[in-house]
């Protein structure tokens, strides 16, 4: 299998709660790279109300870290984008240009509260779906709303949405019950991307390889590189998946 993408991370130096600093975001890309990531989407946060990084400073990052990541002999490309915490004003960010598309495609990763309701989060996802962007809804495991049962995830995908976990959380992290609820959605075909979500490194590091040996073993080689490969390049090309 070629190298993995990363579709969701926070690896950009003081710009959220990532990477405190270069040297972090450094060293986290050599944890990546030899995770066998090869292609990151650069996704800081956005959230209403906040202090965010503009697409100019995003890009001015990263064009520094992959700079950097090539003088240390680390072949991986970068992607900018935005985790939007959705409000009422989310569309009108991205129509604006305040907000970020994922790899300026028409895909958008959206994050919600972990308490939100179903409702509230039908709603958005409607909203973000009629302003003609696709949203990919960040780790979707953390929603107790969405979580409670498999049914719910599919009338999530069923609106046209498509649903990213973490690796983490497919291994164990944040819980078996977690896990074993990421491995019943997985068994229905479900998870469109796993990713990282990385943030520094340790507890939310930039680790996929385990994670892929995993999934190869409990659903099969095709399924975990169209998750982990094929897909994301659907959101690099601006392909439908």
């Amino acid at each position: 299998m070629e190298g993995y993408i990363d579709i969701h991370s926070h690896i950009l130096p003081g710009i959220d709660d990532g990477a405190k600093n270069f040297e972090m975001s450094m060293e986290m890309l050599q944890m990546a790279y030899d995770n066998k990531i090869r292609k990151i989407i650069l996704t800081p946060h956005n959230k209403i109300g906040r202090h965010n990084a503009g697409p100019e400073k995003i890009r001015e990052l990263a064009e520094r870290i992959e700079a950097a990541a090539h003088a240390a002999d680390m072949d991986i490309t970068f992607y900018i984008g935005n985790e939007l915490y959705y409000s009422s004003e989310t569309v009108h960010a991205l129509e604006e240009g305040k907000a970020c598309t994922m790899a300026d495609s028409g895909y958008v990763l959206v994050e919600f509260g972990p308490m939100d309701s179903l409702e509230h989060i039908r709603g958005g996802i409607y909203q973000v779906l009629s302003a003609g962007y696709r949203p990919i809804i960040a780790h979707a495991e953390r929603y107790e709303s969405v979580c409670t049962k498999v049914e719910h995830v599919a009338d999530l995908v069923a609106m046209g949405c498509y649903i990213q976990v973490n690796a983490g959380s497919v291994m164990g992290q944040y819980g078996m019950g977690i896990r074993q609820f990421i491995k019943r959605v997985m068994k229905r075909g479900l998870v469109h991307f796993v990713a990282t979500d990385c943030h520094d490194k340790s507890r939310r590091s930039p680790k996929m390889l385990e994670c892929a040996r995993y999934m190869e073993r409990k659903f099969g080689r095709e399924y975990t590189h169209r998750l982990l490969c094929e897909n994301p390049t659907c959101v690099i090309e601006n392909r439908y998946i």
